[in-house]
Formats: structure tokens, C-alpha cells, sequence
């Protein structure tokens, strides 16, 4: 058995392997974080109470709707960049460091700026949201990040963050046992920001490349912002439509409400690694087949729908029938209410999946303007439900506002644009399993 395992795994071809090999390293991280993630943010959660877990997560919240300022949608445009033309690595990668760097400078002072306005009297949030939004400074060094992904070597990313992760849990697990006040919480998760930051440069340093070694180029920034400012407005509108719900909890109802939400919210979203450590992965093949031929770019994109509307099913079904189990279970009995938000937030994640599935044809077609327009729409509907549905429903009206906007943004737009239908027509198939069914009867 294992000679037929060892026979079968040499005609894999190198490129293969490596992305497997890459997507292992990935989603062993992502485990790593899901797993001790969960545990630690649980406890996090039953020591805070669903108030003061309510303020934690708005602040949070308030600072990723300005977050997509910091990072500049540079991430896909910049690996794209380097795995076409690594020769330009050093004046492309220390063009996007600077551009981040004064991302998250603005980033900072606007999210201040806002939240002053909105809460005046309120010095908590104000410091919460202010130590959470200096993080996004440090994430500059994402860069570094970028060169790892294009070179399929993400374990190095893996070992940086993970040790800063796993060092900052142990950190909160400390002071939840010294009944620290909330606000220490926030500078532990600006601590692991920075920590990381430094494991990134030590990382690709170690790895034989200089930060030293990196230009910036006034005509590299204007070229990487004429592709980026599409994805910026897209990031933008993509937080609306995932954290605005959080935000509105907190000006129409109470922390409370934000605290119960956020709980479901945290089963929810915590599988939302998977898609984009695969998609991470598989990126530069994609970006390779379309060089090759249509048909192989395309049978590629379908392979990977048919992958993440799989994976979302495992998913879904199961937490949807013991939602309410599961909930009471990690967060308590102080957090009941969260168990019918989580059976119906958990069915997001179908679409989540297929709209970050979608984003590497998005970039090779060069279609950022049509992903702008898209999660714009999901935004306008996701705020105007919000408004309606939780005042009448409160935590379960939004809930039901992020999964239809989901909906429309990351599947139903696509059949709307002439270029996009056949990844509307793919994604559907996806959705249906039409694939999987056709293998079935086949094999009969």
C-alpha cells in the first residue's frame, strides 16, 4: 500500500507539489488559529460577559470598515506583479511597504477621527477602537508576506505569525486569570501585530533577501494604485456588508446585542480560513493556465468552486442543526441567544467561499471595477435591510441581512455582467454539485 502511495506521489509534478505542499502549511496555520483561537477567544468571551465582549467586538468591527484604507487592495495586485516579474521584486515590494505604511498612518487618524464624532463621550471605545486601529500600521509588513505567497513558500509566514499568535494567547489566558480590565485585551492584540511584524522581517531575512535591498518608486505607486483604487473601494464596501451589522447593533440596540451577535458571528466566520488558504495557494496556477489555454484556466476556476461549495455544505448543515448546542456549550448560558443567529449566519459562508474563489479570475481578467460594483450593491442592501429588519428582529434580522448580501453580491451580480456569466454559470454548478452528482452515476 504504501509503494502504490509512494509510486502515485512521484507522478505528481513539481508544481503540484509544491502547492500542496504550500496549502498544508496554510491550513495547518489556520487549524492552529481556529483551534486555539476558539478556545482562547471562548474564554476571552466568558470572562468578558456579552457586554463588555460587545464593546471589544465593536471596536473591532468600527476599525475593519476603514482597514481596506491600510492595506490599499495591494495584496493580490502585488503578488501578480511578482510572480510575472520577479526581477522588479525589491522596487515592487518596497513601493507597496511605503504605500502601507501610510495606509495605516491615515487609517489610524481616521478611525479616531469617526468614532470621536459618533461617541464623544465615550473614552472606552475611543481608546479600543484607537489601540486597535494602530495595528493596522504594523501590518505594513504583510509585505513581506506577498513574496512569500508568489514564491509558494508560505511556511515562512506560517512560523513568523503563528509565534506571535500562540505567544499572545498564552499572554490572554494570563490576564484573564488576573481579572484584567478589558482595554489590556486590546493591547495584547496590538502586541501580537508588532510581534509578528518582526517575525515577517526576521523570517525574510533568514531567508538569504534584505529589506535594505528595497526602492520605492513614485511611477511603481502611481502604477499599483491605478490598479488597487478599484479594490480599495471594493475592500471598503466588502467590510460594510461584513461588519457593518456589528456597528448598527451597537447604535440601534446595545453592546449587549453587539456581544450576543458577535459570538455567533465567531463559530461562524472562524472557517472562513479555508477558502483563502486554498485560494492563496492556487492563485499563481491559475494566473499560469490562463497563459496556457482558456480550457485549462477555466476547468481550473471550476475545480475550485466545486471545491469550496463542497467544503461550505460540510460545513453549514451539521452547525445548522446544533447550533444551539454548540453555542451554549463554548459560550455559555449567558449567550443563548445566539443559537438561532448562528444556524442561519452559518449558510454565509457558502457564499463566502465562492466570492473568494471568484477573486483570481477577478484580478487575471482585470475586472476590479466589476468586483467594486458587486460588493457595492451587497453593501447598499446589506445597510438598508439592517435598518429595517434590525429594529423588527434585532441580533436574527442581522443575520439574515449579511447572508442575502452575500447572496446577491458573490453569486447573483455575476449573471448580470456579459464576462461574468460564465463564472455565474460555474458557481451555480457548484452550488447544485452538478459535478459531483455526474461522477456518482458515472461510477454506477
Amino acid at each position: 500500500m504504501f509503494n502504490k502511495l509512494a509510486a502515485r506521489s512521484q507522478k505528481i509534478s513539481p508544481g503540484l507539489r509544491k502547492i500542496i505542499g504550500n496549502s498544508s502549511w496554510l491550513l495547518a496555520d489556520r487549524i492552529l488559529r481556529m483551534g486555539v483561537g476558539l478556545f482562547v477567544g471562548v474564554w476571552v468571551a466568558r470572562y468578558l460577559g456579552p457586554e463588555q465582549f460587545g464593546f471589544y467586538n465593536y471596536a473591532i468591527a468600527f476599525v475593519a470598515l476603514f482597514s481596506a484604507v491600510a492595506t490599499l487592495g495591494l495584496d493580490g495586485i502585488v503578488i501578480r506583479d511578482l510572480v510575472r516579474d520577479p526581477a522588479c521584486k525589491e522596487e515592487t515590494l518596497g513601493t507597496a511597504f511605503v504605500l502601507k505604511l501610510i495606509g495605516g498612518i491615515v487609517t489610524l487618524l481616521l478611525t479616531i477621527g469617526t468614532v470621536s464624532l459618533l461617541r464623544p463621550d465615550d473614552n472606552l471605545t475611543l481608546w479600543l477602537v484607537g489601540i486597535t486601529a494602530t495595528g493596522l500600521i504594523f501590518q505594513a509588513f504583510d509585505t513581506i508576506d506577498f513574496w512569500f505567497q508568489s514564491q509558494v513558500q508560505s511556511k515562512y509566514t506560517v512560523y513568523a505569525k503563528n509565534t506571535a499568535f500562540v505567544l499572545i494567547a498564552l499572554v490572554k489566558v494570563i490576564l484573564i486569570q488576573k481579572e484584567a480590565p478589558l482595554i489590556a485585551f486590546a493591547w495584547a492584540g496590538l502586541a501580537e501585530f508588532a510581534i509578528g511584524a518582526f517575525g515577517l522581517a526576521t523570517a525574510y531575512q533568514m531567508t538569504g533577501h534584505h529589506l535594505k535591498a528595497w526602492g520605492g518608486s513614485v511611477l511603481q505607486a502611481k502604477k499599483l494604485l491605478q490598479n488597487s483604487w478599484p479594490l480599495i473601494l471594493s475592500g471598503m464596501v466588502i467590510m460594510v456588508y461584513m461588519r457593518i451589522d456589528q456597528v448598527m447593533l451597537a447604535q440601534m440596540k446595545d453592546a449587549t446585542a453587539v456581544g450576543v451577535y458577535s459570538a455567533a458571528v465567531r463559530l461562524s466566520e472562524v472557517w472562513y480560513f479555508i477558502p483563502t488558504a486554498i485560494v492563496s495557494s492556487v492563485f499563481p496556477s491559475i494566473v499560469e493556465a490562463k497563459k496556457i489555454s482558456e480550457k485549462l484556466y477555466y476547468e481550473r476556476i471550476q475545480k475550485l468552486f466545486n471545491l469550496m461549495s463542497v467544503l461550505a455544505y460540510a460545513i453549514a448543515i451539521p452547525v445548522t442543526f446544533l447550533s444551539s448546542q454548540l453555542i451554549t456549550l463554548t459560550f455559555g448560558e449567558g449567550y443563548t441567544d445566539a443559537g438561532p443567529v448562528l444556524a442561519i449566519h452559518i449558510w454565509t459562508g457558502m457564499f463566502v467561499y465562492l466570492g473568494v474563489a471568484r477573486g483570481p479570475w477577478v484580478l487575471t481578467e482585470n475586472l476590479v471595477k466589476f468586483s467594486f460594483i458587486t460588493t457595492g450593491i451587497g453593501a447598499i442592501i446589506n445597510i438598508i435591510l439592517n435598518y429595517f429588519l434590525i429594529t423588527r428582529y434585532g441580533v436574527i434580522g442581522a443575520a439574515i441581512s449579511t447572508i442575502v448580501a452575500q447572496f446577491v453580491a458573490s453569486y447573483v451580480t455575476n449573471a448580470l455582467h456579459p464576462k461574468a456569466r460564465v463564472i455565474f454559470i460555474s458557481q451555480t454548478k457548484a452550488i447544485l454539485m452538478i459535478s459531483l452528482f455526474r461522477s456518482l452515476f458515472r461510477k454506477r
